[in-house]
């Protein structure tokens, strides 16, 4: 076999790059760099776009609802001043009957058949009394002079009031509480008849041998107090969950359809809130949240 040698001089160079071809690698390269750099722009103009766009949904949600708070304060105003008018007009002659019936049933007292029919004038104008109350409950503006009020002893009280409720619909009431003191900085007696009212509620809405479970929460990082309220009832259907707060609406056959209007307004007047949950199991929740106290403040003012 025989092997050939090329000799290969020494001083030989490749062929140089040819300037142009040069040039369009590095504007290849340029525009590259620009695409990339567009397209990394372009994403993040995207999801900002998107965030905006949700931002926007947000405020313009949250904007129509406080437009239909708005709403809704201006219409429950006109009617608290409509509702004040006429239950002013009625107390007035309302008194005069109580009074009249009252010395009619002593008069009577001798004549039973009399008596009963006095007694149940009586009865009825009383019941009027009451309605009107909770008219002008409803209708005058909340003057609040605040201190601090131990909740769960309040709650107690409540609770022990309800017990002839409680009795006369067999309705079993599980209070919980936290061990120490739970506070919250309120008006006492306006606190006092919107816990009575949400408790009397929730008994009716158990019914007969129903259950009501009563729990305060302890003091929130909001600052807030929270107080759940449910019971063992039908619950309250979605579609009426908007129209329960309203005065003179009820679902049942008695009442002013005014309890819950006064609670709700009791609530939003001390800047907290009233929420309609589902229990689970059946029934429904009132939530209620309220500005915390501390133990040491008696201290009073608006």
């Amino acid at each position: 076999m025989s092997v050939s040698v090329i000799d290969v001089p020494t001083n030989a160079v490749e062929p140089a790059a040819d300037p142009a071809d040069v040039a369009l690698s590095f504007r290849e390269l340029e525009l590259g760099g620009i695409i990339d750099a567009y397209n990394h722009v372009t994403e993040k103009l995207k999801v900002s776009h998107d965030l905006l766009t949700r931002e926007i949904g947000r405020l313009r949600r949250q904007l129509c609802e406080k437009d239909q708070e708005l709403e809704r304060k201006r219409r429950l105003a006109a009617l608290g001043e409509m509702a004040a008018g006429v239950a002013h007009e009625v107390r007035n002659p309302l008194g005069g009957i109580l009074l009249y019936a009252t010395m009619l049933e002593r008069d009577l007292a001798e004549q039973p058949g009399a008596c009963k029919l006095a007694e149940q004038i009586v009865s009825a104008a009383r019941n009027l009394d009451d309605i009107v109350g909770d008219i002008l409950a409803f209708a005058h503006p909340q003057t609040l002079q605040r201190r601090s009020v131990d909740l769960t002893s309040m709650l107690s009280e409540v609770i022990d009031l309800l017990k002839p409720r409680r009795l006369k619909s067999d309705c079993s009431v599980v209070f919980e509480s936290p061990a120490s003191p739970v506070c919250v900085r309120v008006e006492p007696a306006q606190l006092h008849r919107a816990m009575l009212n949400v408790i009397a509620n929730a008994i009716d809405a158990a019914g007969e041998g129903g259950h009501v479970w009563v729990r305060v929460g302890e003091r929130g990082e909001d600052d807030m107090v929270c107080v759940r309220v449910a019971d063992s009832g039908p619950g309250v259907p979605s579609d009426l969950r908007d129209r329960i707060f309203n005065p003179f609406f009820t679902t049942k056959d008695s009442g002013t359809g005014l309890g819950l209007a006064i609670v709700h307004r009791v609530v939003e007047a001390h800047g907290g809130h009233i929420d309609v949950l589902d229990r689970d199991g059946g029934g429904a929740v009132f939530a209620l949240c309220l500005p915390a106290g501390n133990s040491d403040d008696s201290s009073e003012g608006n």
